[in-house]
């Protein structure tokens, strides 16, 4: 609804984690008038126990320094709206203008459910507006209405959905002495948080000694207030509401349900699920991706023919063009990675998912929230870390944090896919398993798996008295909508493209200077040395060695080479050493340093190659292959477990407030990467 509503493309989802912050967007009403639209974390109650419930609470009680809304706009599920009025009835007694956008109404109609929209306006004293977002119904009436309750700037709810102030009489008079122009019900809450809201030392104070003076009790007074206000909604529920028989036969949802969720088929199910999305990203993006490749190689060639034999096109084509060409043949992958997930999340299979693990999560130290997290650091570690704010307890949010980055992010993926490319033989187990694809799926199970038993350990250091609980409203399963699928496929190829592209583009340029320059004295020591021998011989295997003794004794390869004997027992050479070091800034910039480090020196001839082509070709000083079997699996498992990422690091850092856990991150993730990484070698080798 926001999103029709301002034009906008926010990410929305039915599970906990999706919106942890206000979203902010601009709507036309009519030709006269504009509204600005917060869109606010989902919340039951105006009691929060989560970080995101609190940034809905605070805007709502008017105690947020940036917002004070001026009307609510309050979507409720009429297939589920005995619990929503609760919060419904809350908004009310806030004495604030609200309108209620009544949805998924169809679906309520299949339940059997027949809600007298007229009488519910008569017992709320609210405006109710039914809408299908989905299918653009009921948005231009939603906007009138909206309008209209603008500008009569007094609409407030006619009168209380319960009496407040029989709850606590003596304390809430005594609160709206102090504060005249606030309800009952907004001086019941100053009296239950105001440690959390914007007073000053004096208003605390006095507040607290209102409390003190009434034996004020925020609990019982909690209590008796949810009584109350249940017994006005099971009278509004009989005279607006007609339900369903609840002997009548269960819906599609609840039978899939019966299967998706069972004990016995549930995670085979969800195995299965996940085998053929690794299985789907590489059936369906081979070929896009050998047009790309065989695109940039085209145009790589011709350039080299065209330009002029200087170092600015030097600098064009092994440099900037062969750091894009070595990502941009990965995006494919992307658009069809996330084309999948939101396919499982929009039909609503991602929610169960988190339902299905949840007592898998707990045996760790988790909860089912922690799932949303997870999954969602698949994309990206940054927002997903982000969204662990709607977990309440302390200790599973923080071990939500530090496991999040062990989750294979999109950035993992153009390395996992070139490396996989190279060492794991493209063939098909039992006629239509794609062996390669397997071995993705495996990646990103080993990554979840060591996700999960670092919890299990960390579980004991991280002290909490806290108990958690999990309440997780599962959605119809829907038919996917299709023009979200392909906004979000073009969304996340761009948004990679863009900004993986500039920190490519830069490090390209850099790590090609780096690569053709070095101490002045070395390289014309070597220009000298070589060009004695190519008048005496000249062939291209001199011109390669002499190329080859260039970049070693480049910046690029002095760096390369100090660093080398600490990797080397992972089987790794001073090149790869080199993408270790540029792809601390973004993990996908490996696959761009090797394409500029393998172009460096390139002729003509070695242009219309793939980096792949080329990657198999290197070898060490012995004669023997650079990327071996135990190479290989050595350096996907480095980057399954590895940190490798700033950003991710400058996030945990503000959500934890504190360079303590960062750090802790940085030192255990690295520590696993390189020990792990150090076994598969040493196995294969």
């Amino acid at each position: 609804m926001f999103n029709e509503l301002t034009g906008l493309h926010q990410k929305v989802g039915n599970f906990p984690g999706v919106t942890v912050d206000k979203k902010i967007g601009t709507c036309i009403l009519s030709h006269t008038t504009t509204a600005n639209f917060i869109d606010l974390p989902g919340t039951y109650s105006l009691y929060p126990k989560r970080a995101d419930e609190w940034v809905a609470y605070k805007v709502l009680l008017q105690q947020d320094l940036e917002i004070s809304p001026d009307m609510i706009v309050l979507v409720a599920d009429a297939s589920n709206l005995r619990r929503n009025l609760l919060f419904c009835s809350q908004i009310v007694d806030l004495k604030i203008p609200v309108v209620m956008a009544l949805t998924m109404t169809d679906i309520a109609q299949k339940n059997g459910i027949n809600i007298d929209i007229n009488q519910l306006e008569i017992e709320l004293g609210i405006p109710i507006v039914p809408i299908n977002p989905r299918k653009h119904k009921g948005i231009s009436q939603l906007k009138k209405t909206i309008e209209q309750i603008a500008v009569n700037k007094n609409s407030t709810p006619t009168r209380d959905f319960i009496y407040t102030s029989m709850l606590a009489p003596k304390a809430i008079i005594e609160v709206q002495e102090q504060y005249s122009s606030i309800s009952d019900y907004k001086a019941l809450h100053y009296l239950i948080n105001h440690e959390a809201f914007s007073f000053s030392n004096t208003e605390t104070e006095q507040i607290k000694s209102i409390i003190s003076k009434n034996k004020f009790n925020a609990t019982k007074t909690q209590a008796e207030e949810i009584i109350q206000r249940y017994a006005r909604i099971k009278h509004i529920m009989n005279s607006a509401v007609v339900e369903a028989d609840p002997l009548k036969k269960s819906l599609l949802s609840e039978k899939l349900d019966n299967v998706f969720l069972s004990k016995k088929l549930g995670y085979p199910i969800l195995l299965i699920v996940l085998f053929f999305l690794f299985q789907g990203v590489f059936w369906i993006s081979k070929y896009p991706m050998n047009f790309i490749e065989w695109g940039f190689g085209m145009v790589s060639q011709e350039l080299t023919t065209l330009l002029p034999n200087m170092w600015i096109s030097d600098l064009f084509i092994n440099g900037v063009l062969a750091g894009l060409s070595g990502i941009m043949v990965f995006v494919p992958q992307i658009m069809i990675l996330f084309g999948l997930i939101t396919l499982l999340e929009d039909s609503g299979y991602m929610a169960r998912i988190s339902f299905l693990t949840d007592r898998l999560m707990r045996k760790v130290g988790l909860n089912g929230k922690s799932v949303m997290p997870m999954i969602s650091g698949y994309a990206c570690a940054v927002p997903a870390i982000m969204s662990a704010r709607s977990i309440e307890n302390r200790k599973e949010r923080l071990l939500t944090i530090m496991i999040t980055p062990l989750m294979s992010c999109s950035a993992r993926l153009p390395v996992y896919t070139i490396l996989i490319s190279l060492v794991i033989p493209s063939k098909l187990l039992f006629g239509f398993i794609s062996l390669q694809g397997l071995v993705m799926m495996m990646l990103y199970l080993f990554g979840t798996i060591m996700a999960l038993a670092v919890a299990s350990i960390m579980k004991w250091f991280i002290r909490s008295t806290e108990k958690s609980y999990f309440i997780l409203e599962l959605p119809v399963y829907r038919s996917p909508r299709w023009k979200n699928v392909f906004y979000t496929m073009y969304e996340k190829a761009r948004v990679f493209a863009l900004d993986a592209g500039k920190i490519i583009l830069l490090i390209s340029v850099v790590l090609w200077a780096l690569s053709n320059y070095g101490p002045p004295q070395k390289m014309q020591e070597i220009k000298t040395s070589f060009t004695n021998r190519l008048q005496n011989n000249p062939n291209d295997s001199i011109v390669k060695l002499q190329q080859s003794a260039l970049l070693e004794q480049s910046f690029a390869g002095i760096l390369g080479k100090k660093i080398e004997p600490i990797i080397k027992p992972l089987g790794y050479d001073w090149k790869i050493g080199i993408a270790l070091i540029t792809s601390f800034a973004a993990r996908e910039v490996f696959v761009g340093t090797m394409a500029t480090l393998y172009s460096v020196g390139d002729d003509s001839k070695q242009n219309n190659k793939t980096l792949q082509d080329k990657m198999k070709e290197a070898k060490r000083s012995d004669g023997t292959s650079v990327y071996t079997l135990a190479t290989g699996v050595s350096l996907l498992i480095f980057y399954v477990l590895a940190m490798q990422c700033m950003s991710t690091l400058a996030i945990v850092k503000r959500e934890t407030k504190s360079w303590k856990w960062p750090v802790i991150q940085l030192v255990y993730m690295t520590a696993l990467a390189y020990v792990f990484s150090l076994l598969a070698y040493l196995l294969l080798k």
